[in-house]
């Protein structure tokens, strides 16, 4: 029988890492290389770092036609495969509903919700072509569950990505391909705590665990959700924000 520290290893899988240029993106791709994965860093523009294991960096705007398909084609062209797929890119501008222009939401719908749909739709279909299995993971966030003023349009598009998640684990389930969101809280960057000092304050004040999180805690929920440790989780949204939404709002 496998124990758990050979179903955590993820030796031999191929990996999909959208946004994987920097932040949350580069610590998911980091952590699935170091758990032995071999990596597909997607970035928009900006490239990705370098990885400790076997990894193929690809570029594209995912919101343009045909992006999806590339990136599925530069992982099978490095690879052969795909049997993780992390959607990780989005934006998240700020701006009051009043002052939100059409063009502004679609921007917002079409990054962070219509372009996790279009690659789903792209290498789940790719998974069953190879025989069924593989893990599909959103990122979405806390606020597709409690939204934060200004981030609305943000907060639409998060939360749609945790019912697309469901609706793709029911639908996607009968190919043996499980899908599955992980909600992330704030997360440190550089400069972050002097860009927003007041609310990395109220942060720390709310949060149990007393922290900001890490793009390596985001990371470490991702390779639990694509291992075979969460063989039997799909539909799931896996909150990672030191307990913030456990804390009172009244």
């Amino acid at each position: 029988m496998k124990t758990p520290a050979d179903l955590v290893d993820l030796s031999g899988k191929v990996v999909v890492v959208t946004g994987a240029g920097r932040g949350i993106g580069a610590g998911i791709a980091r952590r699935c290389s170091e758990a032995g994965a071999s990596v597909v860093a997607h970035s928009r523009s900006t490239g990705s770092a370098p990885l400790p294991g076997p990894a193929a960096a690809v570029q594209a705007d995912l919101t343009a036609d045909g992006a999806p398909a590339a990136v599925v084609g530069a992982a099978l062209e490095a690879f052969g495969r795909i049997d993780g797929l992390v959607n990780n890119a989005g934006i998240q501008p700020r701006s009051s509903f009043a002052d939100l222009d059409d063009a502004s939401w679609a921007e917002m719908i079409d990054t962070d919700l219509t372009a996790v749909h279009r690659m789903t739709r792209a290498v789940a279909a790719q998974m069953a072509q190879q025989g069924g299995g593989g893990s599909i993971v959103h990122i979405a966030s806390i606020e597709g569950r409690q939204p934060a003023p200004f981030h609305g349009h943000y907060a639409t598009a998060k939360a749609g990505l945790i019912m697309h998640a469901r609706a793709a684990a029911l639908e996607y389930g009968p190919d043996g391909i499980r899908v599955n969101t992980v909600s992330p809280g704030l997360i440190d960057r550089p400069g972050l705590e002097d860009d927003w000092p007041e609310g990395v304050a109220r942060w720390h004040a709310a949060a149990p665990l007393g922290r900001m999180g890490t793009p390596e805690d985001v990371g470490d929920a991702c390779v639990f959700l694509l291992s075979g440790l969460a063989r039997w989780v799909s539909g799931a949204d896996l909150v990672v924000d030191g307990g913030v939404l456990a804390h009172p709002t009244w």
